[in-house]
């Protein structure tokens, strides 16, 4: 029995010694062929550093603000008894807006010019009898007085009409209106906005350092992110001779056109104002860089550096410049004709084996006018 389980034990041990040993040369397979195995290279898009002119600009965020705008409000109080516009439309100066009751004034005008046209008739008897000296030097005053007392009369009840009828300033577009009919307005009380969009104002500072390439004529590009397939030009207009003595910055103002009228006072804008002088840049595709709070780097490929002679990334840390577009200017670190890669750098890594495949690769500009989607 004793030599039964013996036999048993070392059956098991036989057995366990085998498989114990078909693993071991598994795991050395395993791991020969793991030293062995190559990576593929991943394909990337690839763009060449350029060497470019580019022209300098000063570059700020603008506020547009109308060269003339209002809100229309009564100057007398009054019940509203017509309204002659439409919210959001363009009126020209004079038009009539808003009329408000005048049926009491315009009962007094009858009564009044039979004064003005009395006073007038004695004035006019005055000033023969004068003549004849049959009445004398105050008697003549006295008329003349009392007519220019019912003309001033007169004038004042027209005045009133006249500020009853609310016209347009200027020309321009209208905003939402606030009254209603029938409301009784009262001294100030808002009517409708109107605003003069065709040019505009843009409100923008720059540095100190920056005014002595400051001068009005200078050419001004206006983009507005809300708007991307917008650029409009101007001239810079007036530039503020004080310079404000918390930020150190001083206030410029440019006047732009804006036939369309798709820019409004009060968004917010990109100014570039451009100085007539031409630096030389090294530029490549904004999207080739890699953005850390270490430091910006690019991955530029290399020929020949692997086993097989293939291409190879170096990461290299860069210092930027100026962007424009889809383009950024690099200050440091690159040398014109290099190679970088110029999409999905944040899955790559230093060292690593790449195919470069351009098909796919988007396309850069320096003013880009993407599609609306």
């Amino acid at each position: 029995m004793k030599k039964r389980i013996l036999l048993a034990v070392l059956g098991l041990l036989v057995i366990a010694g085998l498989l114990a040993g078909i693993k071991a040369l598994q795991i050395k397979a395993m791991i020969d062929q793991g030293k062995n195995a190559v990576i593929p290279p991943e394909t990337v898009t690839a763009a060449v550093v350029k060497s470019e002119n580019w022209d300098e600009a000063l570059t700020a965020i603008g506020s547009l603000t109308a060269v003339q705008g209002v809100t229309v409000a009564a100057e007398m109080p009054g019940k509203v008894v017509g309204i002659y516009f439409e919210a959001g439309k363009t009126v020209k100066k004079g038009d009539l807006l808003l009329r408000q009751d005048t049926t009491s004034e315009e009962a007094q005008l009858p009564g009044l010019l039979a004064q003005e046209r009395l006073a007038a008739s004695e004035l006019d008897r005055a000033a023969k009898m004068l003549k004849g000296k049959i009445i004398s030097q105050a008697d003549y005053d006295k008329a003349s007085a009392n007519h220019e007392q019912a003309v001033s009369q007169l004038n004042v009840t027209r005045a009133v009409i006249a500020k009853k009828t609310i016209r347009a300033p200027f020309s321009g577009r209208l905003g939402i209106r606030q009254v209603n009919l029938g409301q009784m307005l009262h001294e100030g009380d808002p009517v409708v906005t109107l605003q003069s969009l065709n040019p505009i104002y843009v409100n923008f500072s720059l540095p100190q350092q920056q005014l002595k390439q400051l001068r009005t004529g200078l050419a001004v590009t206006v983009t507005c992110d809300v708007l991307p397939a917008l650029s409009v030009e101007g001239r810079v207009t007036a530039i503020n001779p004080l310079v404000d003595a918390e930020t150190r910055n001083v206030q410029v103002q440019a006047t732009v056109a804006n036939k369309e009228e798709k820019l409004r006072p009060g968004m917010f804008v990109n100014v570039a104002v451009g100085v007539p002088v031409k630096n030389a840049v090294l530029t490549l595709p904004a999207t080739s860089v890699l953005y850390a709070p270490y430091g910006d780097s690019v991955f530029v490929i290399e020929e020949g550096r692997d086993k097989k002679g293939g291409k190879t990334l170096r990461q290299q840390f860069v210092r930027l410049g100026e962007k424009r577009g889809d383009f950024v200017s690099v200050v440091s670190g690159l040398k014109g004709g290099e190679t970088v890669v110029t999409t999905g750098v944040f899955k790559l890594r230093n060292g690593q084996a790449v195919q470069v495949d351009n098909r796919l690769s988007p396309s850069f500009r320096q003013n880009p006018a993407p599609e609306n989607n």
